[in-house]
Parts: C-alpha cells; structure tokens; sequence
C-alpha cells in the first residue's frame, strides 16, 4: 500500500473516530505529499521522495518545538508534541544510536577522513545511507566526535 492509500484511510478512519487533531495532522501530510507531487511534475511520488516529504514535514515540527519550549507556550508545544506523534508513525523505524555509530564509523573508513576538516565528505556519504532513519542533528554530532 502506498504511503497516500494509507493516509486515505487513515483520514477516513480518523473520521469515524472524532480524531479532530490526528485528522488535521494526516491532511497536513497528505497536503504536503500531494504539493510535492505537484512540484516535480509527477503523478506518484517515489518512496524516496515521499520520505524526503516526511522528513522535512519532521524536521519543521521539531524546530518549531523547541522554539515554542524556548518561548514558553505550553498551549503550542502540546500541540506540536501530538502532531509529532501523528507524523512519526509515517516514518521507517530509527536507528539506535549504537547502529549509527556503527555507520559513522563505516563512512569515517570508506572515505579515509582523519579531521573535522573532512566534515563535509563524511556527512555525504553517511545521509544517504540514514536518509529518514536518524536525525541529522545526531548524526553531525556523532561525526564530530569521531572526527576529533
């Protein structure tokens, strides 16, 4: 089933169940997919492409978050909170922090890095890899301290 099927029917089931905030959550995915789509002048969106959608509607979430926390708008930051949880079911399971590092240490061999002047390089070779299954937050602080 594709990733839009199952937004379908999850909006429909949201419906049925008077889920108001997961309801508006599921629209906003699917609304973003569908301007995606539109964008690159395609009729279905590849997996990739659907998960770059998703990391990105993710990422947006997260930043606005803790901005909100920063600020002090509890109304807010419950509200990004739920519909994080409304996105994060979309996504492909994480990678444990062990298994990244793993990767990172992998990337670090492949591409002979030995300082954080090779930053660059390392962070190319490893986001494809994780693409959607780590944060890149965590990914860049974890090459950091191989790096160093």
């Amino acid at each position: 089933m594709s990733l839009l099927e199952r937004l379908n029917k999850d909006i429909v089931q949201a419906m049925k169940n008077k889920e108001k905030d997961k309801l508006t959550s599921i629209r906003m995915l699917k609304s973003s997919l569908q301007n995606e789509a539109i964008k690159l002048g395609k009729q279905d969106l590849s997996e990739e492409e659907e998960l770059t959608v998703l990391s990105r509607e993710l990422k947006q979430r997260k930043d606005s978050l803790q901005e909100f926390e920063k600020a002090g708008r509890e109304d807010l930051v419950e509200k990004l909170r739920n519909e994080l949880s409304h996105v994060e079911v979309y996504m492909p399971k994480q990678l444990s922090e062990d298994e990244l590092t793993e990767i990172v240490k992998e990337s670090i061999t492949e591409t002979g890095a030995s300082s954080k002047a090779d930053m660059g390089r390392v962070m190319a070779a490893i986001m494809p890899k994780v693409k959607g299954k780590a944060d890149g937050s965590l990914v860049n602080k974890l090459v950091q301290q191989h790096l160093s």
